[in-house]
Formats: structure tokens, sequence, C-alpha cells
């Protein structure tokens, strides 16, 4: 084999002479049907070496000796007709004009040409449908929903490679004028009226939605109609996130509840964070987090001139910084175990590494377990939040951005109260010198620790049911890359004392999230995956909200991130004396007075009523 390679050019060469010679004593053969006289026999040969040069030689700018066969296309059968018929009308000037051979037969020079155009275009074709055919028989069957471009692109790949799982079967199409065509031998069966009658015929394993253009409110709707069958669904990149512009079937994908946001992503200008993040030093705390941890490989990537990664728990510190360390270019990064609540760590890192700006995502965020423990929820939260910003202005770190949440809006939690606390903290320090400081808020995290989601695919990957505290509970959800690319834009943005939020659209049903993550894993709501409600829980809310009663709202400078500003602050000196209190408090694990204090500190805390609700949950 290893020696067949070595010389295929040469065995490609000697094959093309080999059907001129052939292709030429054919024509003389039909032409005479079949018995050659002598004369023209001599002819034949007399004239046969010069036709096999002038054809070889024509052969070679139009490179038919270096293409691969198994991948013939329209454009190698036009090289080859081109390349005959200019060889054709070269050898017929030789043969009439310059050697005056005027008994040669007129006739061969069209059969000889029309008969090498097949055999040379066959040969290739041949191997290509070896190829195409010749896979073994797929263990999955696909039905592709858009017979578009994508769809025309993602069969042809199918049948191109004989090495991917699933056999396309038909395709379905809301263009009716469509049904009934075939795209590369694969019929479209129907429209999506039809899709009951298919998918029973048919059994396919699997439906791609193969529409990277289709906007969410027709892919809501796909998803919708696909409802009563239990088959998985699966989508295309968006073609804007395609590097190539290829759709290919490599790049099939599940189907995934981020598909399905109410919204469409925002994406936000990279340029404004990369005058701000290029050649400076940058702290991040909670760097093990799921936002921290995002923070960190965004960072990276506008290249600082060093990164400190801050985190109390090591498992997760060593996995951010061992990701990023293949991918760190000039950047200088340096792994630091510490808690934000020990002051003389925080201290002595502030001392060593001078970082110029801090992104602080350290807290504790889960409603359920701090209305438990308010006392570890205060010492983190705000604690923890005083100390480092303390240090920021005490080294003079120019920007210091504070990670908040929707929760803490007029709060029914500890855990949201406490962050009312820290934005308090960090809107009173406006004043305190150099250093900037401002907050973002943004609401649930799709796929971050303790989300949702995950807690949905497990209950969902365990048979159910899937638990719920209410039908009518509604969050304002985000992915990961917005949330901290707006807490990116924020600290460019942040002239100081301000709190952003992204534009987020209408919150969504909880339970319409459940119930399209049990579809998109292909079972069926309430038949196969039950669907069970708990209660809300204790210092839970049915839906969230974004700007309080004593906050205003207006846009940035940014289209979609909004600046919220307080029309009311605490007095600085008595919210440190306050705060100091209940710092005291929850050092001594004093509970009750911990949230009798956080309500005097927030007058929008409205604790709830002990004993309420399911036990822990993750919303």
């Amino acid at each position: 084999m290893s020696l067949v390679l070595k010389f295929r050019r040469f065995l490609v060469v000697g094959f093309q002479v080999g059907l001129v010679v052939l292709a030429n004593y054919l024509a003389f053969w039909l032409r005479f049907d079949g018995e050659i006289p002598d004369k023209n026999m001599a002819q034949m040969a007399q004239m046969m070496p010069w036709l096999v040069v002038i054809r070889g030689l024509t052969m070679i700018p139009f490179r038919l000796y270096e293409g691969l066969w198994r991948y013939t296309s329209i454009l190698d059968l036009r090289n080859i007709i081109v390349a005959v018929f200019s060889s054709t009308l070269l050898f017929y000037i030789l043969v009439h004009w310059v050697m005056t051979l005027t008994d040669y037969p007129r006739s061969v020079h069209i059969i000889d040409s029309i008969l090498l155009i097949f055999l040379m275009g066959g040969v290739r074709l041949t191997r290509r449908i070896y190829r195409e055919l010749g896979h073994p028989d797929r263990e999955k069957r696909l039905l592709i929903y858009g017979a578009g471009d994508a769809g025309e692109l993602i069969v042809r790949d199918m049948k191109n490679n004989p090495f991917y799982e699933y056999e396309p079967i038909g395709f379905v199409d809301d263009d009716p004028n469509k049904v009934g065509r075939r795209v590369h031998g694969v019929k479209i069966l129907g429209t999506r009226d039809s899709l009951a009658k298919v998918i029973a015929e048919k059994e396919p394993h699997a439906v791609l939605v193969a529409m990277p253009r289709a906007s969410l409110t027709e892919i809501r709707t796909i998803v919708k109609s696909l409802q009563p069958f239990k088959v998985p669904i699966k989508t295309l990149p968006n073609l804007r996130e395609l590097l190539d512009g290829k759709t290919e079937a490599t790049q099939i994908r599940s189907l995934s509840i981020e598909d399905l946001l109410e919204r469409a992503p925002v994406g936000l200008d990279a340029e404004v964070i990369r005058h701000l993040i290029t050649g400076r030093r940058v702290l991040v705390t909670g760097a093990g987090g799921s936002i921290g941890s995002e923070l960190c490989r965004q960072i990276v990537s506008f290249q600082p001139s060093s990164l400190i990664f801050y985190e109390r728990y090591e498992n997760g510190l060593y996995a951010i910084a061992n990701e990023l360390t293949s991918c760190m270019g000039g950047c200088a990064l340096h792994a630091v175990i510490g808690d934000v609540t020990d002051a003389s760590r925080v201290d002595a890192v502030m001392a060593e590494y001078r970082p110029e700006i801090i992104f602080h995502a350290a807290a504790h965020k889960h409603v359920p377990l701090m209305e438990l423990n308010p006392c570890e929820a205060v010492k983190n939260n705000i604690l923890g939040t005083r100390i480092i910003a303390e240090a920021a202005k005490r080294y003079e770190v120019e920007r210091f951005i504070l990670i908040s949440t929707d929760k803490a809006v007029n709060p029914t939690s500890v855990m949201g109260a406490s962050k009312r606390v820290a934005e308090f903290l960090v809107q009173g320090m406006t004043d305190a010198g150099p250093c900037i400081f401002a907050g973002v808020r943004f609401g649930n995290v799709l796929g971050s620790n303790g989300s949702v989601v995950p807690r949905f695919l497990e209950q969902i990957k365990a048979g159910g049911p899937v638990t719920i505290t209410h039908p009518e509970m509604r969050r304002y959800f985000m992915l990961i890359p917005e949330a901290t690319l707006l807490v990116l834009h924020a600290a460019a943005l942040a002239n100081g004392g301000e709190i952003f939020i992204l534009e987020m659209g209408e919150q969504i049903k909880v339970l319409d999230m459940a119930r399209n993550l049990i579809r998109l894993a292909g079972f069926v709501p309430e038949e196969d995956i039950h669907i069970t409600f708990v209660g809300p829980r204790s210092g839970e809310k049915l839906f969230e909200e974004l700007v309080g009663r004593d906050e205003t709202v207006e846009p940035s400078s940014v289209e979609k991130i909004l600046r919220v500003c307080s029309t009311w602050l605490p007095n600085p000196a008595c919210l440190a004396q306050k705060i100091s209190a209940l710092e005291l408090l929850a050092t001594r694990g004093e509970a009750k007075a911990v949230v009798e204090m956080l309500c005097e500190v927030v007058p929008t805390y409205r604790p709830d009523k002990p004993g309420k609700g399911g036990g822990l949950g993750l919303i």
C-alpha cells in the first residue's frame, strides 16, 4: 500500500493514458462497425503517440492528475470536458492541417471525445459512488427538520463520510411545495402537520432542527410541535457562531435549554473590555466558582499582565488554574488560597500582588442554606465584602466590582438582604478615594453551580420526579458568558456608586423550563417524567425584581446594559456602626439577632415566617 501511495501520480498518469488509447480504439471500432480496415488501423497506430502526448499535456493545466477521485464534483467534470475538447481541437489541427491526413475519419474525433469523457468521468464517479454507498448500515436514524441549505449540507456530509452514527431518513419542511422532492436522494416527507405520521412510520432515533438562522420563537414552536414524541431533539450552531461559515454533521449537538431562552443572548463589544484589562493586574475573588472561573477565562483572553485567583476551596482553585495555564500567553497566573473574611491574608495578598482591578465574586448564594445559616451569610457576604473593599481602598486599586444578585432587591431572604448590605457598602465607598466602586446584579445563571438546570437534569436522569416549588415560580435567566461579559463591561463603564443590570426581557416560568428540559431529553412531561410541586421555601419569592422601590434605572452607553441609581442610601457612619454590630452578632452565632439587625439595615427586607417550604432547593 505504501508503494502504491508513493507512485500514485505515475499510476494515475498511466491509467489515464490507457483510457486515451482505449477511447481512440473504440472510436475506430464503432466508426467501422467492429471491422477496422487495415488502412485505418495503420492511421490509428501512426497518430496514437501524437494523440497520447497532446491529451496528456492538455490534462496538466486542468489538474486531472491531482484530484482525489472520492471527492469528484461538477468542477472535475467541467475540467474533463474542457481538457478533452481542447486536446481534440489540437489533434484535429495536427491531423488535417499540419500532416494533411485528409482521409482520417472526422467522425472518429467526435466519437473519441465523447467516449473519453464518459470513461474518465465514469471511473471517478464509480469511486465516489463506492465511497458514499459502501459504508456499513448505521445504527441510528435521523429525521431532519428543514430542507434548506443547512439540511442539504448535513445530508451531503453524512453521505460523504461513513463514520457518522446517524443515517438521514427524510426531511420535514414547513414549505408544502417541497414535499415529495428529494435532496441528495433523501425524500422530503411532509410538513409540520405531518410530523405524527412521519415519526410513526420512520421511527427516528433523533430529530435534527437544521435551521441555524431560525429565531428563538420558531425554535420554541418546533419543540412544542415535537412535544408528544419520545425523541431527542438536536440542532446546529447559529451560523454567526461558526468560525468558517460551514455547516457539517460534526457540528450537530443536542438542543439545549439555552436555545429556548425567551430572549436572544446578548452579545457585547469586546473592545471596551480589552482597553480596560490588557496589561493590567487583575484579582478575582471566588475564582473557583461558576462565575469566578468564567470571569478568569474571559479575563485571560484580554491579556492582562497578571491574574490572581483568590479562592478558599483548593479543588476549584486547582481546576481553573490548571485549565488556564495552557492558554496564559504572556499573562502571569497566581493561584492563591485564602478567605475574604481573613483580613490579614487579604492584606498580605494585596501587598504582594498590587492588583489594579478587583472582581469580588466570593459569596454564599444559596437561599435555603442561608436561611438556616444567617450568621455565615453575614460573615461571608458582608464581612468578606467589607474586608476586601477596604483593602482595595488602602492599596489604591483603580476599580472594584461587586457581583450581586437580583435577590438583593426588596429581599425576602437572608442571602438577598446580606447582598443588599454588600451593595450599600460598595456604594458608600464611592467618595473614599481614587478607587471606583460599583456593583453588578443579575438573575439566575444557567449551568452555574447549584442552579436549577443541573438539578432538573439529575432528576430527569434518575427517572423523576422533577420537583418545583410552585407552578407560578418565575425567574430571570442568563447564560454564564453573558453574566461575565456584563461584569467586565460594568467595570469599564463604572464612574462610582452605580449598580449595573442586564436588560433581561420577561421572566421565565420555571415550570416551562422543566417541561422543555424533559422534552429535550426525549421524554414526555407528566407521562414519562412526572413533575411535583413541593411548595415555596423559606425566603423564596414567586418572582424576582431587578430594580428596587428606592432606585431609578437609566440606560448606559452600552445597549442592553442599564444603570441603577439609588435615591436613598444609609448614612455612612450609621451604616458602619450597624455593620459592626451585625458582624459581632454573626461571630457570636446569634442567628435571631442577626436577622433582626438585617431588617434595620435594609428597610425593604421582609423575612418569611419560619417553618415555610419544602426543604432545600436550588432556585
